[in-house]
């Protein structure tokens, strides 16, 4: 009589098979957690020195703070631009989101100045940020499309200021990056003798956008020469 049970042992004997040969080898799953432990110490000092000097620290130079070889560094990141990016991917989500906020205010003149200031005001806090905001990365799809997320609220939130009678009616969304790429100039002149010179040219800025002081101005920048200009490094790099 056939054994009732061999179907059942032998589903087992190949599942033990299956398991074992799909288990990672011994050690496998130690270099993973090195190579994961390795790109979080990269990330980390590539932060904190984009924030202390700016985005042109030396390769090696964060590689040395991260305790990893420049080699190491090179297969996490294979460039400069990737490993910005890297770093500052959940700046760029607070930047959206930031914009979605003032977006929803039920007084849009509100949240258009309440955007400026927030994203002025991040650019100052973060010496690396500060300038990444006026660059544009072809070649880091997800951040990209934070900024895109950003920049069409912005557009709708222009749009609603305007329509409310507060915004100058000749205001164009390409002029915030020139508001960020002036910003990012003084924050990086005054950084170390005046650090809140920053605020009194928002300030400024912000006035010249009302609409009861708007005067005629120049053409507007197009956008396809903005974003050559931001692809190109935006505002001097500290």
């Amino acid at each position: 009589m056939e054994d009732p049970f061999q179907i059942i042992r032998a589903v087992f004997r190949y599942s033990d098979r299956m398991t074992t040969s799909s288990a990672p080898e011994p050690g496998t799953r130690a270099r993973r957690a090195d190579a994961e432990r390795n790109r979080d110490r990269i990330l980390t000092a590539a932060r904190e020195m984009f924030a202390e000097s700016g985005l042109q620290v030396p390769m090696s130079e964060i590689a040395r703070r991260a305790g990893v070889g420049i080699a190491t560094l090179s297969r996490n990141f294979a460039d400069r631009e990737s490993l910005i990016a890297a770093v500052f991917a959940d700046a760029m989500t607070a930047y959206a989101d930031a914009t979605t906020l003032a977006l929803a205010d039920p007084d849009p003149w509100h949240g258009f100045c309440a955007l400026v200031e927030k994203v002025c005001g991040m650019q100052a806090a973060d010496r690396g940020f500060s300038v990444v905001l006026t660059m544009a990365f072809a070649t880091a799809p997800d951040f990209e499309a934070e900024r895109a997320r950003s920049h069409r609220a912005f557009v709708k939130l222009v749009a609603r200021a305007k329509a409310a009678g507060d915004l100058r009616p000749d205001f164009s969304p390409q002029d915030l990056p020139l508001i960020l790429m002036a910003n990012a100039g003084v924050i990086a002149a005054t950084r170390d003798s005046a650090p809140q010179a920053w605020r009194r040219l928002v300030g400024y800025l912000l006035q010249a956008c009302a609409a009861e002081s708007a005067k005629p101005l120049p053409a507007e920048v197009p956008a396809r020469q903005m974003y050559r200009a931001m692809l190109g490094g935006g505002a001097a790099r500290p």
